[in-house]
Protein backbone atom coordinates (compact mmCIF):
# COMPACT_ATOMS: atom_id res chain seq x y z
CA UNK A 1 0.00 0.00 0.00
CA UNK A 2 1.61 3.04 -1.35
CA UNK A 3 0.04 6.31 0.55
CA UNK A 4 1.78 9.77 0.16
CA UNK A 5 1.44 13.35 0.94
CA UNK A 6 2.38 15.92 -2.12
CA UNK A 7 1.55 19.68 -2.55
CA UNK A 8 0.53 18.73 -5.84
CA UNK A 9 1.00 16.36 -9.14
CA UNK A 10 1.59 20.09 -10.64
CA UNK A 11 4.10 21.39 -7.81
CA UNK A 12 2.57 24.33 -6.89
CA UNK A 13 -0.51 24.24 -4.24
CA UNK A 14 -0.02 28.16 -2.77
CA UNK A 15 -2.64 29.53 -5.62
CA UNK A 16 -5.43 28.05 -7.18
CA UNK A 17 -6.30 24.49 -7.04
CA UNK A 18 -7.92 24.89 -10.52
CA UNK A 19 -4.61 23.87 -12.25
CA UNK A 20 -4.46 20.32 -10.54
CA UNK A 21 -8.06 19.33 -10.43
CA UNK A 22 -8.37 20.26 -14.23
CA UNK A 23 -4.74 17.56 -14.61
CA UNK A 24 -7.04 14.76 -12.57
CA UNK A 25 -9.68 15.05 -15.00
CA UNK A 26 -7.53 13.51 -18.10
CA UNK A 27 -9.22 9.98 -17.85
CA UNK A 28 -12.26 12.10 -18.64
CA UNK A 29 -10.81 13.53 -22.17
CA UNK A 30 -9.28 9.96 -23.33
CA UNK A 31 -10.13 9.21 -27.33
CA UNK A 32 -11.64 6.05 -27.37
CA UNK A 33 -8.93 4.24 -29.07
CA UNK A 34 -6.79 5.11 -25.73
CA UNK A 35 -9.19 3.96 -22.95
CA UNK A 36 -12.52 5.44 -23.29
CA UNK A 37 -15.44 3.35 -22.46
CA UNK A 38 -14.80 3.73 -18.95
CA UNK A 39 -17.37 6.74 -18.16
CA UNK A 40 -17.05 10.10 -16.80
CA UNK A 41 -16.08 9.90 -13.56
CA UNK A 42 -16.68 12.30 -10.94
CA UNK A 43 -15.17 13.29 -7.44
CA UNK A 44 -16.38 11.92 -4.15
CA UNK A 45 -15.67 13.02 -0.67
CA UNK A 46 -17.37 10.12 1.31
CA UNK A 47 -21.06 12.15 1.75
CA UNK A 48 -21.81 12.73 -2.44
CA UNK A 49 -20.40 10.61 -5.57
CA UNK A 50 -21.22 12.67 -8.37
CA UNK A 51 -19.43 16.20 -7.38
CA UNK A 52 -18.53 17.93 -10.34
CA UNK A 53 -14.96 19.44 -11.39
CA UNK A 54 -16.48 22.92 -10.69
CA UNK A 55 -17.21 22.81 -7.47
CA UNK A 56 -13.87 21.32 -6.29
CA UNK A 57 -12.52 24.05 -7.65
CA UNK A 58 -14.82 26.43 -6.15
CA UNK A 59 -15.04 25.10 -2.69
CA UNK A 60 -11.28 24.30 -2.18
CA UNK A 61 -10.13 27.51 -3.79
CA UNK A 62 -12.72 29.62 -1.39
CA UNK A 63 -11.56 27.81 1.99
CA UNK A 64 -8.01 29.75 2.79
CA UNK A 65 -9.70 32.17 5.66
CA UNK A 66 -6.39 33.96 7.27
CA UNK A 67 -3.67 32.11 4.62
CA UNK A 68 -1.21 34.01 3.74
CA UNK A 69 0.06 34.42 -0.35
CA UNK A 70 3.26 31.74 0.56
CA UNK A 71 1.21 29.44 2.24
CA UNK A 72 0.03 25.80 1.20
CA UNK A 73 -3.55 25.76 -0.03
CA UNK A 74 -4.06 22.33 -0.32
CA UNK A 75 -2.30 18.81 -0.41
CA UNK A 76 -2.50 15.70 -2.81
CA UNK A 77 -3.05 12.20 -1.03
CA UNK A 78 -2.13 9.71 -3.03
CA UNK A 79 -3.38 5.88 -2.29
CA UNK A 80 -2.23 3.36 -4.60
CA UNK A 81 -3.13 -0.44 -3.81
CA UNK A 82 0.12 -2.44 -4.89
CA UNK A 83 -0.21 -5.04 -7.71
CA UNK A 84 -1.16 -8.18 -5.20
CA UNK A 85 -3.05 -5.88 -2.92
CA UNK A 86 -5.34 -5.32 -6.53
CA UNK A 87 -5.30 -8.58 -7.22
CA UNK A 88 -6.82 -9.87 -3.59
CA UNK A 89 -9.41 -6.82 -4.37
CA UNK A 90 -10.70 -8.06 -7.91
CA UNK A 91 -10.66 -11.40 -7.26
CA UNK A 92 -12.62 -10.45 -4.15
CA UNK A 93 -15.34 -8.17 -5.25
CA UNK A 94 -14.77 -8.97 -9.44
CA UNK A 95 -14.68 -6.01 -11.81
CA UNK A 96 -17.69 -3.63 -11.15
CA UNK A 97 -16.99 -3.80 -7.67
CA UNK A 98 -13.03 -2.51 -7.33
CA UNK A 99 -14.03 0.92 -7.61
CA UNK A 100 -16.83 1.36 -5.01
CA UNK A 101 -14.62 -0.70 -2.67
CA UNK A 102 -12.29 1.68 -2.94
CA UNK A 103 -14.02 4.70 -2.68
CA UNK A 104 -15.43 3.67 0.95
CA UNK A 105 -11.31 2.69 1.73
CA UNK A 106 -10.49 5.95 0.59
CA UNK A 107 -13.12 7.56 3.11
CA UNK A 108 -11.71 5.52 5.78
CA UNK A 109 -8.19 6.48 5.37
CA UNK A 110 -9.45 10.43 5.66
CA UNK A 111 -10.90 9.46 8.54
CA UNK A 112 -7.43 8.77 9.69
CA UNK A 113 -6.23 11.81 8.14
CA UNK A 114 -7.92 13.78 10.39
CA UNK A 115 -7.46 11.37 13.93
CA UNK A 116 -3.74 11.63 13.15
CA UNK A 117 -3.46 15.21 13.79
CA UNK A 118 -4.94 15.00 17.44
CA UNK A 119 -6.67 18.22 17.40
CA UNK A 120 -10.11 18.85 19.10
CA UNK A 121 -13.01 19.09 17.00
CA UNK A 122 -11.06 17.30 13.99
CA UNK A 123 -11.99 13.87 14.10
CA UNK A 124 -13.01 12.46 11.26
CA UNK A 125 -13.66 12.59 7.56
CA UNK A 126 -16.51 15.13 8.03
CA UNK A 127 -13.87 17.50 9.46
CA UNK A 128 -11.96 18.17 6.55
CA UNK A 129 -12.95 19.54 3.02
CA UNK A 130 -11.95 16.62 0.87
CA UNK A 131 -12.36 15.69 -2.37
CA UNK A 132 -11.06 12.47 -4.27
CA UNK A 133 -11.48 10.70 -7.66
CA UNK A 134 -10.65 7.44 -9.31
CA UNK A 135 -8.60 6.61 -11.56
CA UNK A 136 -7.71 3.73 -13.36
CA UNK A 137 -3.99 4.03 -15.55
CA UNK A 138 -0.65 5.14 -14.38
CA UNK A 139 1.91 6.59 -17.15
CA UNK A 140 5.35 6.25 -17.27
CA UNK A 141 7.28 9.47 -16.24
CA UNK A 142 10.89 10.75 -17.37
CA UNK A 143 12.38 9.81 -13.74
CA UNK A 144 11.09 6.10 -14.16
CA UNK A 145 13.73 3.44 -14.59
CA UNK A 146 11.90 2.15 -17.93
CA UNK A 147 11.85 5.36 -19.17
CA UNK A 148 15.54 6.24 -19.10
CA UNK A 149 16.87 2.94 -19.84
CA UNK A 150 14.51 3.26 -23.40
CA UNK A 151 12.51 0.32 -22.32
CA UNK A 152 9.12 2.56 -22.17
CA UNK A 153 7.88 5.78 -23.67
CA UNK A 154 7.00 8.93 -20.89
CA UNK A 155 3.62 9.05 -21.42
CA UNK A 156 3.00 5.46 -22.12
CA UNK A 157 0.31 3.59 -20.20
CA UNK A 158 1.77 1.24 -17.52
CA UNK A 159 1.00 -2.48 -17.69
CA UNK A 160 -1.40 -4.30 -15.13
CA UNK A 161 -4.32 -2.89 -12.91
CA UNK A 162 -3.55 0.40 -12.20
CA UNK A 163 -6.50 1.51 -9.70
CA UNK A 164 -5.82 4.35 -7.46
CA UNK A 165 -7.47 7.39 -5.62
CA UNK A 166 -6.24 10.91 -5.36
CA UNK A 167 -7.56 13.17 -3.17
CA UNK A 168 -7.31 16.93 -2.60
CA UNK A 169 -7.60 18.30 0.88
CA UNK A 170 -7.96 22.01 2.03
CA UNK A 171 -5.17 23.35 4.48
CA UNK A 172 -8.49 24.24 6.23
CA UNK A 173 -10.80 22.67 8.02
CA UNK A 174 -14.64 22.58 6.72
CA UNK A 175 -15.07 25.23 8.77
CA UNK A 176 -12.37 27.29 7.25
CA UNK A 177 -11.23 27.85 10.75
CA UNK A 178 -8.40 25.53 11.79
CA UNK A 179 -5.53 25.23 10.06
CA UNK A 180 -4.17 21.67 9.46
CA UNK A 181 -0.88 20.81 8.26
CA UNK A 182 0.61 17.19 7.26
CA UNK A 183 4.08 19.45 6.77
CA UNK A 184 4.32 19.19 10.58
CA UNK A 185 6.22 16.47 12.01
CA UNK A 186 6.60 18.02 15.10
CA UNK A 187 5.27 14.66 16.00
CA UNK A 188 4.25 16.56 19.67
CA UNK A 189 7.78 17.79 20.31
CA UNK A 190 7.30 20.91 19.32
CA UNK A 191 4.19 21.90 21.86
CA UNK A 192 3.18 25.63 20.34
CA UNK A 193 3.61 24.71 16.53
CA UNK A 194 1.98 21.81 17.39
CA UNK A 195 -1.15 23.69 18.98
CA UNK A 196 -1.49 26.25 15.72
CA UNK A 197 -0.72 23.23 13.33
CA UNK A 198 -1.47 19.80 15.22
CA UNK A 199 0.69 17.17 15.31
CA UNK A 200 0.97 14.83 12.28
CA UNK A 201 2.73 11.43 12.10
CA UNK A 202 3.51 10.56 8.30
CA UNK A 203 4.61 6.83 8.98
CA UNK A 204 2.08 6.44 11.48
CA UNK A 205 -0.55 7.94 8.66
CA UNK A 206 1.08 5.75 6.03
CA UNK A 207 1.24 2.69 8.66
CA UNK A 208 -2.70 3.46 9.31
CA UNK A 209 -3.32 3.02 5.70
CA UNK A 210 -1.71 0.12 5.43
CA UNK A 211 -3.42 -1.44 8.47
CA UNK A 212 -6.97 -0.28 7.66
CA UNK A 213 -6.54 -1.91 3.99
CA UNK A 214 -5.71 -5.65 5.64
CA UNK A 215 -8.66 -5.20 8.24
CA UNK A 216 -11.60 -4.21 5.67
CA UNK A 217 -10.49 -6.11 3.01
CA UNK A 218 -9.06 -9.42 4.73
CA UNK A 219 -6.05 -9.06 3.23
CA UNK A 220 -3.25 -11.28 4.91
CA UNK A 221 0.12 -9.45 4.67
CA UNK A 222 3.04 -10.85 4.22
CA UNK A 223 5.65 -9.46 6.72
CA UNK A 224 8.08 -8.86 4.28
CA UNK A 225 5.50 -6.49 2.41
CA UNK A 226 4.52 -4.08 5.12
CA UNK A 227 6.24 -0.78 5.63
CA UNK A 228 7.56 -1.73 8.57
CA UNK A 229 9.50 -4.34 6.95
CA UNK A 230 10.73 -2.27 4.01
CA UNK A 231 11.53 0.61 6.55
CA UNK A 232 13.57 -1.35 8.56
CA UNK A 233 15.50 -2.69 5.96
CA UNK A 234 16.20 0.12 4.32
CA UNK A 235 17.10 2.86 7.27
CA UNK A 236 17.24 0.38 10.57
CA UNK A 237 20.37 -0.56 12.06
CA UNK A 238 22.39 -3.62 11.58
CA UNK A 239 20.74 -5.02 14.94
CA UNK A 240 17.21 -4.07 14.07
CA UNK A 241 17.39 -5.51 10.50
CA UNK A 242 18.84 -8.95 11.91
CA UNK A 243 15.62 -9.19 14.31
CA UNK A 244 13.58 -8.40 11.50
CA UNK A 245 14.91 -11.09 9.26
CA UNK A 246 14.55 -13.10 12.01
CA UNK A 247 10.59 -12.39 12.18
CA UNK A 248 10.29 -13.20 8.06
CA UNK A 249 12.30 -16.82 8.91
CA UNK A 250 9.67 -17.25 11.28
CA UNK A 251 6.88 -16.47 9.39
CA UNK A 252 8.03 -18.34 6.35
CA UNK A 253 7.94 -21.39 8.62
CA UNK A 254 4.65 -21.05 9.53
CA UNK A 255 3.36 -20.56 6.41
CA UNK A 256 0.97 -17.89 7.28
CA UNK A 257 0.91 -13.98 8.91
CA UNK A 258 0.97 -14.16 12.71
CA UNK A 259 -0.69 -11.16 14.25
CA UNK A 260 2.11 -11.34 16.82
CA UNK A 261 4.46 -10.73 14.24
CA UNK A 262 3.40 -7.96 12.66
CA UNK A 263 3.15 -6.25 16.44
CA UNK A 264 6.75 -7.61 17.21
CA UNK A 265 8.18 -6.09 13.46
CA UNK A 266 6.58 -2.57 14.52
CA UNK A 267 8.32 -2.51 18.02
CA UNK A 268 11.34 -3.42 15.83
CA UNK A 269 11.18 -0.46 13.43
CA UNK A 270 11.08 1.93 16.90
CA UNK A 271 13.75 0.49 18.03
CA UNK A 272 12.39 -1.06 21.32
CA UNK A 273 14.95 -4.04 21.57
CA UNK A 274 18.48 -3.94 22.10
CA UNK A 275 18.83 -7.96 20.89
CA UNK A 276 16.61 -10.90 18.99
CA UNK A 277 16.91 -12.60 22.47
CA UNK A 278 14.93 -9.41 23.92
CA UNK A 279 12.90 -9.09 20.89
CA UNK A 280 11.63 -12.55 21.82
CA UNK A 281 11.07 -12.47 25.61
CA UNK A 282 9.03 -9.42 25.77
CA UNK A 283 5.94 -11.83 24.47
CA UNK A 284 5.35 -14.10 27.07
CA UNK A 285 3.95 -17.48 26.81
CA UNK A 286 4.16 -17.21 22.59
CA UNK A 287 7.80 -17.02 22.83
CA UNK A 288 8.39 -20.26 23.37
CA UNK A 289 6.29 -21.11 20.21
CA UNK A 290 8.96 -18.59 18.67
CA UNK A 291 11.80 -20.74 19.88
CA UNK A 292 10.76 -23.92 18.94
CA UNK A 293 10.11 -22.48 15.42
CA UNK A 294 13.77 -20.86 15.48
CA UNK A 295 15.54 -23.97 16.49
CA UNK A 296 14.14 -26.61 13.81
CA UNK A 297 16.66 -25.33 11.84
CA UNK A 298 18.27 -22.15 13.97
CA UNK A 299 17.93 -19.13 11.41
CA UNK A 300 21.69 -17.20 10.32
CA UNK A 301 21.73 -13.54 10.87
CA UNK A 302 24.68 -12.39 9.14
CA UNK A 303 27.85 -12.74 10.81
CA UNK A 304 26.65 -15.50 12.62
CA UNK A 305 27.94 -18.96 11.82
CA UNK A 306 25.45 -21.65 10.81
CA UNK A 307 24.64 -24.28 13.52
CA UNK A 308 22.31 -26.65 11.78
CA UNK A 309 19.69 -27.05 8.86
CA UNK A 310 19.40 -25.03 5.64
CA UNK A 311 23.01 -24.05 4.83
CA UNK A 312 23.66 -20.00 4.25
CA UNK A 313 26.09 -18.19 2.96
CA UNK A 314 28.07 -16.41 5.20
CA UNK A 315 29.24 -12.43 5.08
CA UNK A 316 31.92 -11.50 6.95
CA UNK A 317 31.24 -8.67 9.50
CA UNK A 318 33.10 -7.49 12.71
CA UNK A 319 29.82 -6.16 14.07
CA UNK A 320 28.82 -8.76 17.13
CA UNK A 321 25.25 -6.96 17.00
CA UNK A 322 24.43 -8.54 14.00
CA UNK A 323 24.47 -11.88 15.94
CA UNK A 324 21.99 -13.57 18.00
CA UNK A 325 21.83 -12.94 21.08
CA UNK A 326 19.80 -15.06 24.11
Amino acid sequence: MFINITASETGNNKGSSGTLVNYLEKENHLQPEKGRGLGHENWFNGTANEISRQEVRIRIDRNIAKLGRNDSKFFLINVSPSQKELAHLYQTYGEQGVKEQLKEFATKVMDEYAENFKRAGINSHQDLLWFAKHENFRYYKHDDKEAKDGSRQKGERKEGRQDHIQIIVSRKDITNTIKLSPQNTSKGKNKEHSAKLGEFNRTAFKQSGEKLFDAFFDFDRALKDTLAYANTMKNGTAEQKAQMLVLDDIQNRQGEPAPILKDLSLEVAGGLFDSIGEMIGTVGKFSVDLLSILMEPVYVAPGSAPIQGKKKKKKRCTDQSQGRRY
